[in-house]
C-alpha cells in the first residue's frame, strides 16, 4: 500500500533526526527472519542504546542525504534495516553480529562510522570495539603493569647500590 506524501515526509524526519545523533549505523537486510526473532531482536536493540528501522530505500537515501551516513547510498538495494548506535559506536554491529549467527537468513550489507564506509567482511572492527568500561579496565592494567615494572626497576637499583655500598 503506497504511503501518503504526508506519511514519507514524517518517516524522512523520524529517520533523519535518528541519523543526526548516531554514532554509527549497520545496514541490513533481514528478508526471511521470522517475527519473533525480530521482536526480540529490537527488544535487545533498545536496551543496548541502537534504534533500529526498516524504511524503504529511496526514504533512507533522503533521511541520510546531506549527513556523514550519506555513503551508504549504494547500499540500499532490496529490503533495508538500518540500525543507529547511539551509546557505543559497535553495539549495533556486535548486536547484528550475534545475532547472525542464529539466523541464516539474515545479512549485513555495510556498515559506516566516522565518515567511512566499512563493508560487511569487516563488521568485526567495529563489533569488537571496546565498550567505555573496557577501555578504562585495559588501560588500567596497562598503567598497574607499567607501575609494577618501575617499581621492579627501582629495588634492583636499590639492591644494587646497597650491594656496591657493601662491598666497598
Amino acid at each position: 500500500m503506497p504511503l501518503a506524501l504526508e506519511g514519507k515526509k514524517a518517516i524522512v524526519a523520524e529517520v533523519s533526526e535518528a541519523a543526526k545523533d548516531a554514532l554509527s549505523v549497520v545496514v541490513a537486510d533481514s528478508r526471511g527472519v521470522d517475527v519473533r526473532a525480530m521482536t526480540d531482536l529490537r527488544k535487545q536493540a533498545r536496551e543496548n542504546g541502537v534504534q533500529i528501522r526498516v524504511v524503504r530505500n529511496t526514504l533512507a537515501r533522503r533521511a541520510l542525504s546531506g549527513t556523514p551516513w550519506e555513503i551508504l547510498d549504494e547500499t540500499f538495494s532490496g529490503p533495508t534495516m538500518l540500525a543507529f548506535s547511539y551509546e557505543h559506536p559497535g553495539a549495533a554491529a556486535r548486536l547484528f553480529k550475534e545475532f547472525s549467527k542464529g539466523q541464516k537468513d539474515f545479512e549485513v550489507k555495510a556498515l559506516a562510522y566516522d565518515g567511512e564506509l566499512i563493508p560487511a567482511s569487516d563488521l568485526d572492527r567495529l563489533a569488537t570495539l571496546p565498550t567505555h568500561d573496557e577501555a578504562i579496565a585495559k588501560l588500567m592494567s596497562v598503567m598497574k603493569e607499567a607501575s609494577a615494572g618501575k617499581l621492579v626497576r627501582t629495588l634492583a637499583a636499590l639492591r644494587d647500590q646497597k650491594e656496591e655500598t657493601a662491598a666497598a
